[in-house]
């Protein structure tokens, strides 16, 4: 066979083999997102929004709740860029509705509590990284923070979302409901994640302190 046609032969392989082996491990890392996704309040959501991770490789439910919580995050900055302009506008043009805006205005503020929150959270995540399987109470005090920032987060998302009471709403207020819930819902799902590895490795902690003497 000539060298050509064996090159290109073996490159064809190769490829064939490669997608292969990527497509099981994609299977894989999407088996492992759903049953994580199972877990929280809003699966569905869940599991829409870490799908287009299903080509990564996810390794394990730290960094899956750090995929989570970076989503909770871009969702987080998203909103609070839709309110700033809302907001923007109703002080030009809307002088007869000063309670609206000052209602929008407080849901910014709330948003923006949300993303100062989960850009902490997700740098306490990252400090995580550097204790691998080490067990100590410094960890546990890591996991504590997160915990809270998230939750702190989740309740400020919450807020905004409670500031528009009723169904009778202007289209603007309606985007900024749905918007402000699309962050509580991500957030609580992440929370959820995050929460499922934090148990796990209390129970290393406390397995490992009753094998003590």
């Amino acid at each position: 066979m000539a060298p050509k046609l064996i090159l290109t032969s073996l490159v064809i392989f190769l490829s064939l083999l490669f997608e292969s082996t990527l497509a099981k491990h994609n299977s894989h890392t999407m088996t492992y997102i759903k049953s994580s996704c199972n877990g929280t309040l809003y699966p569905d959501l869940c599991i829409r929004c870490l799908n287009k991770f299903s080509k990564s490789n996810i390794n394990g439910p730290q960094h899956l709740a750090h995929v989570a919580l970076s989503v909770s995050f871009s969702r987080a900055l998203q909103t609070r860029g839709y309110l700033l302009n809302v907001a923007k506008e109703l002080k030009a043009i809307d002088h007869n509705n000063k309670r609206m805006y000052l209602t929008v205005q407080d849901c910014v503020n709330q948003i923006n509590d949300s993303v100062d929150q989960l850009s902490q959270a997700i740098k306490e995540l990252k400090r995580l990284n550097k204790f691998n399987t080490i067990i100590n109470d410094k960890v546990l005090w890591h996991i504590s923070n997160v915990e809270t920032w998230v939750s702190t987060a989740l309740t400020d998302a919450s807020s905004c979302v409670q500031s528009f009471p009723g169904h009778r709403m202007s289209n603007s207020v309606a985007t900024i409901k749905v918007k402000a819930k699309n962050v509580a819902e991500v957030t609580s799902n992440a929370l959820a994640l995050f929460q499922s590895y934090a148990t796990r490795y209390r129970q290393a902690a406390t397995a490992r302190t009753s094998k003590k003497p």
